[in-house]
């Protein structure tokens, strides 16, 4: 590993534990060294996760590794059913199982045999060449292809909402956001939130949603796997911006072929243009008078990235700054990984116009947290009431902090 100023990007083991962490009824066990899952217990509290999975590791030691001795697993898988009775245990490796090639699925087989009465489901993802969001994008498959239950009877105005998970910033409240949407616009509820809001239950019932609403593309091959299984449409897309949320609930109006609420949307279109209007006349000079001062330049998900440019240039005629994610496996597109090295480049020489990143970028810079769009944190987050970026409650968040951006320049 080289070295880094900054965190260095998480792995796929992390992205396994962080879907996973948000999981009620269920514990997580990783096969690996001590003190692991301390860490990351106190990563998840940091951005408000608590009553989800139980989080064990098993340590490990010299001779289970030159002799792969997997006993400590089963003594570990023992003490947590007799501690917390969790329907489901999550078995993960560390980065030494998975780098000798431990077998976990065997070691699956002799825990089922032993404990009959829990479900038991691998993980792989531990080593050193899976980024943090190809691993979201397996747990969510392993998820979608391991939890639920066979066909049962689907659910009227119910849907799946796939991909809130913790290593998106602010994903409680996104996700509020996007429920507040279905239920105005079509009288829907969620059957299950996965994974920030999920249980084992929920899990199970994947079947009966009406349709599946996936908001990141490490989604997709969920959605994919629960559509051959149940035949459950679904949608792909994040909503931001006033024409971009429109644009959204229609497109899953035409899936679902139903009628939006236009009342709904009317009332939240009228709202937003009222909260928007005392600014506009500033952004309008601003983008006319003094072109790189009303610059978008923006770090984080490939998906957040992209949505809130849109919403800027599309309904704000910002320019288009340096924009790029964080996944080092996105190599191809308008918004690419950039490594430190590069990123942190263009946040040191950053002058003019909106830059928004990570609080980790933001905090190094010296600018305002209230800009924050991405992971690393640098600050507690003990609720989730904050506003969210999507949805036309976004709209007006974002818009805030564009303006205010610009006059604190």
């Amino acid at each position: 590993m080289g070295l880094h100023r900054f965190k260095p990007t998480p792995s796929g083991r992390m992205g396994v534990l962080w879907t996973l962490s948000t999981v009620k009824d269920a514990a997580v066990v990783e096969f690996g060294c001590m003190g692991h899952m301390l860490y990351s217990g106190v990563t998840l509290k940091h951005a408000a996760v608590y009553d989800g999975c139980h989080l064990i590791s098993t340590h490990i030691d010299e001779t289970d590794i030159s002799l792969g001795h997997t006993d400590r697993l089963l003594h570990t898988v023992e003490n947590v059913i007799k501690s917390y009775q969790p329907k489901v245990i999550f078995l993960t490796p560390s980065s030494i199982p998975e780098v000798i090639g431990t077998d976990l699925k065997a070691a699956k087989l002799e825990l089922e045999m032993a404990f009959p009465s829990v479900k038991f489901v691998t993980f792989g993802s531990g080593g050193f060449n899976v980024t943090l969001k190809k691993g979201v994008e397996q747990t969510l498959l392993t998820l979608a292809r391991e939890m639920p239950k066979p066909m049962i009877q689907k659910v009227e105005k119910s849907y799946n909402l796939i991909g809130s998970c913790a290593d998106i910033f602010r994903f409680h409240e996104d996700a509020r956001e996007i429920k507040r949407l279905m239920e105005g616009t079509f009288g829907m509820k969620p059957n299950c939130v996965m994974t920030s809001e999920t249980s084992v239950e929920d899990l199970e019932g994947l079947g009966r949603a009406q349709i599946n609403i996936v908001i990141r593309h490490e989604g997709v091959k969920a959605a994919e796997a629960l559509q051959n299984q149940f035949e459950t449409p679904f949608v792909v897309g994040r909503p931001y911006g006033i024409k971009g949320t429109v644009r959204f609930l229609e497109t899953v109006a035409s899936e679902l072929g139903v009628a939006i609420n236009q009342n709904f949307i009317e009332e939240e279109r009228k709202r937003v243009f009222s909260q928007l209007l005392p600014i506009m006349p500033k952004m309008k000079h601003l983008v006319r008078m003094h072109p790189d001062e009303g610059t978008l330049t923006l770090g984080g998900h490939v998906d957040v990235v992209k949505g809130i440019l849109n919403y800027g240039v599309e309904e704000f005629s910002l320019k288009r700054g340096e924009c790029w994610c964080d996944d080092p496996a996105i190599i191809e597109g308008d918004v690419i990984f950039y490594d430190e090295l590069k990123w942190s480049q263009i946040v040191k020489a950053h002058q003019k116009g909106v830059f928004m990143g990570s609080g980790e970028a933001l905090t190094w810079k010296g600018m305002n947290l209230d800009n924050q769009i991405a992971n690393p944190d640098v600050k507690w987050r003990l609720h989730s009431n904050n506003p969210p970026f999507v949805g036309f409650y976004g709209a007006v968040h974002l818009a805030e902090i564009w303006i205010n951006s610009t006059e604190e320049a």
